[in-house]
């Protein structure tokens, strides 16, 4: 991680309570969460205030449209998350925020945000990796302790686990991610994008009832998107493809319903998550699994995950939509575990880039 480290010690317990602000707009979602490490080592978050950039129906969120969201909400967002915190400006020992991966323009227009906190109020600046803030922020709401991580999101799809210092990739998507798959089959089947098209698409698929076969691509431990979203999308030309189906039948062949191809898609592209995750389980002889993202909200993707993990005597933690989707209070907590290792980014290099890998952070904070 770009910046400066003055230590790399496992971390200890704080001297004093630390507090952190953390600032989050990667994508279509502007937050704000402020945390607190105590003296007894156990964090509390004390606001996790949140904006969504959410389109029409059939529109996905352009760079330029969802910066100047950001750069309107974010004077609130901040405002109400230090309100619901109980402190000020003057408390906070740190502000963070996410340099990256993400869009850039939105990134852009958070990182001006927090240069300014930073120069106004005379606070050190910590450039977070949003893929690690998941990471992290997993880590301490369920208290899994050295899982094999499965990150699924708009933007990234990666199987993760820890090892000296390094959040290694065993694998990730060759093309598209599972996140963005979904989000655009959403707007080709027109569901709205409220509350985000991927929960629309989890509730259409509740009402399948028939699993169409669709390519299944694992490579190793990669995977590939880019053709099953295709595959999906040419069943919407079929003759059979009925938006409001009426009747069960056509000419005696079997409709195809919207619902149907959501069912099929998640359950097809699910399956290829489980399989690599397993892989990465049986690699480094770990039973906890941490599914994080935005996508990690779905249900269905956290009981097919439970079912392979119940049969290695394991176990499956994640979160509800409070800390899987986008959020500042993840920035909050990586940030303030890397300043409590003595991390800070000058304010030069408070920069941000669309493609920081997660194995390109130094973990120092675990041992």
């Amino acid at each position: 991680m770009p910046g400066r480290l003055r230590k790399s010690n496992p971390l200890k317990k704080p001297d004093r309570p630390y507090y952190a602000l953390g600032l989050e707009g990667s994508a279509n979602k502007l937050g704000a969460g402020i945390i607190k490490h105590a003296e007894d080592g156990s964090s509390s978050v004390l606001s996790n205030v949140r904006h969504t950039y959410i389109t029409p129906p059939g529109e996905g969120f352009l760079p330029r449209d969802t910066a100047q969201h950001h750069r309107e909400w974010a004077l609130k967002v901040i405002k109400d998350a230090l309100k619901q915190a109980g402190i000020a400006m003057r408390d906070i020992d740190c502000i963070c925020y996410t340099k990256g991966p993400g869009m850039g323009a939105p990134l852009v227009s958070v990182a001006l945000v927090a240069r300014t906190l930073s120069l106004l109020f005379n606070k050190p600046l910590v450039g977070v990796n949003h893929c690690v803030g998941h990471i992290e922020m997993g880590r301490e709401i369920t208290g899994a302790q050295n899982p094999v991580v499965l990150y699924v999101s708009g933007g990234n799809t990666q199987v993760i686990a820890y090892s000296r210092q390094c959040y290694r990739i065993f694998g990730e998507t060759l093309d598209i991610a599972v996140g963005n798959c979904l989000d655009r089959f959403a707007r080709v089947i027109n569901l709205s994008n409220d509350p985000s098209p991927g929960y629309n698409i989890e509730q259409e698929a509740k009402k399948g009832k028939r699993l169409l076969p669709l390519p299944y691509s694992t490579k190793g431990m990669d995977l590939s998107l880019s053709g099953i979203l295709t595959a999906t999308e040419a069943y919407t030309t079929d003759k059979r493809f009925r938006i409001d189906p009426t009747t069960d039948e056509l000419n005696g062949e079997d409709i195809i319903t919207p619902a149907d191809l959501c069912f099929s898609l998640q359950e097809t592209v699910f399956a290829m998550l489980v399989e690599i995750t397993e892989r990465a389980m049986a690699h480094i002889g770990s039973k906890e699994v941490l599914i994080v993202g935005g996508v990690g909200c779905n249900e269905r993707l956290q009981e097919m995950m439970g079912v392979m993990a119940s049969e290695r005597n394991g176990q499956v933690f994640a979160t509800d939509e409070r800390f899987c989707i986008d959020n500042g209070i993840m920035i909050a907590q990586a940030g303030l575990l890397s300043y409590r290792m003595g991390y800070t980014t000058p304010l030069v290099e408070s920069t941000c880039t669309q493609r920081f890998r997660t194995d390109e952070v130094h973990v120092a904070w675990r041992a």
